[in-house]
């Protein structure tokens, strides 16, 4: 239970906001890739609270501007894109992916007028399938931070996936479901097995480090996981055991990177990295770049699979609040424990969504399972200080915090014997990584020291 000064405080990102001022110091996600496919590719995008357009120049930069004309505030997601920027209709201003106006075509001929024109840009760079933004104060000459060496991001493209969606809810509980390892037992169970070999592309399907025991199993029948939480230079390593009966010991290893994403196993060949980013404070969206350490990605069935439940352009769920979140009673008896359908997406956007626009803490009650969400806040709030107070460094992959060098993180399930499980995630892993064909072998080693 907290106070309702401090919820404010973690769940309000708009400009000027202590926990925005956290966020704008990381790269943002801002767009997909795919979003600017077509002979236009111009997209608004409104991101912690602000209303900016995102656009990709003829010469394939992209720029993320202040969606309002500096001259006299017209919507420039009309904007032409021509001659090196996007131009403003009302009265042709050309704006850069820099935000430097290039020309005020109605002014005197001889005017150098528009060399002291620039609007609010953001630098952006694009990575596996996303476009990423930086926010955060810049002195002039002075660069972004790096990013990190993730899987994600090492991997090449072949081995990658990108996609969003839609959550109608404050950013910081669609993040606190992802590292909250309990709630799988519950939210994301199903009452019978899949054949794990028709799951490809799906969440909890498979089979469990090299067994023959269905993940789905596991998470059904051992609902009392032992939690341990590990601050780490990128964010909380998160541990899950669940002793299956003293005859194996099942380590679920996940990861919360500061300050917004995760990583976590989907397969035995796949991970999810995800972050959660506000649209402003009653809203978000999720990213997600799914890796494969095996095979090339089937990235034409995974947007086949999603598709299904997204309408396009916004990747506005299909299924949600507006029908109940296909809610069915009968299914809840023999399917899953939700009713919900077997998409575990629509069971996390009822959980998150069911809160309330922004969840009122003042009235919960954390027992020993959300161990990682007081971990996290606590990293908020030591983040937060740090910029009021200037002292001291925010974590890796900020611009206080020097370059970047996380590497990973390591996501895996795996089965070992109960009395010498310790070692067994990072031998998981290391098989996994051999096995790659872009396997990152510092990974591995980082994590043994």
């Amino acid at each position: 239970m907290i106070s309702e000064e401090m919820n404010r405080t973690l769940t309000r990102t708009g400009p000027g906001t202590e926990a925005g001022a956290v966020l704008r110091r990381y790269w943002q996600p801002v767009a997909l890739t795919d979003e600017f496919d077509g002979d236009r590719p111009v997209r608004p995008v409104t991101l912690l609270g602000e209303r900016l357009v995102a656009f990709r120049d003829e010469q394939g930069r992209y720029g993320l501007i202040d969606r309002h004309c500096p001259h006299r505030g017209a919507d420039l997601c009309f904007g032409r894109l021509e001659d090196g920027g996007l131009r403003c209709p009302f009265h042709g201003w050309n704006f850069d992916v820099s935000g430097q106006c290039l020309e005020t075509p109605a002014e005197p001929e001889d005017s150098t007028f528009f060399q002291k024109i620039k609007t609010t840009a953001y630098p952006c760079v694009e990575r596996n399938g996303i476009v990423f933004a930086y926010m955060g104060p810049l002195e002039d000459g002075e660069e972004p931070p790096a990013f990190p060496s993730l899987d994600c991001f090492v991997a090449p493209d072949a081995y990658t996936f990108a996609f969003k969606g839609l959550i109608e809810c404050n950013w910081l509980q669609a993040l606190e479901v992802g590292i909250d390892p309990a709630h799988a037992s519950f939210l994301h169970r199903y009452l019978e097995d899949d054949d794990p070999n028709q799951g490809y592309g799906k969440q909890f399907r498979d089979f469990v480090g090299g067994t023959d025991i269905p993940m789905t199993r596991i998470l059904r029948e051992f609902p009392r996981p032992k939690i341990q939480v590990e601050n780490t230079d990128f964010g909380l390593r998160i541990k899950s055991l669940r002793d299956l009966n003293g005859e194996a010991m099942h380590v679920r290893v996940t990861n919360q990177i500061f300050p917004q994403a995760i990583t976590i196993p989907m397969s035995q060949e796949m991970t999810i990295t995800q972050w959660h980013v506000p649209v402003d404070d009653e809203t978000c969206y999720w990213y997600a770049i799914f890796t494969s350490f095996g095979k090339p990605v089937d990235k034409a069935l995974m947007k086949a699979q999603r598709l299904d439940l997204y309408e396009m352009p916004d990747y506005i769920p299909k299924i949600g609040k507006r029908n109940n979140y296909a809610y069915d009673p009968a299914q809840q008896q023999s399917r899953t424990y939700t009713g919900m359908g077997d998409d575990i997406n629509v069971h996390d956007q009822w959980a998150v969504e069911s809160l309330g626009p922004i969840q009122d803490r003042t009235k919960e009650h954390l027992a020993t399972s959300d161990i990682a969400i007081g971990a996290y806040r606590r990293l908020l709030l030591r983040a937060i200080k740090t910029i009021k107070t200037g002292e001291g460094k925010l974590p890796i992959n900020s611009a206080e915090g020097g370059p970047a060098s996380v590497f990973g993180p390591i996501a895996v399930d795996t089965v070992a014997p109960p009395d010498n499980w310790t070692d067994s995630w990072i031998a998981t892993d290391k098989a996994r990584r051999d096995a790659a064909p872009w396997s990152n072998e510092a990974v591995t080693s980082a994590a043994a020291e």
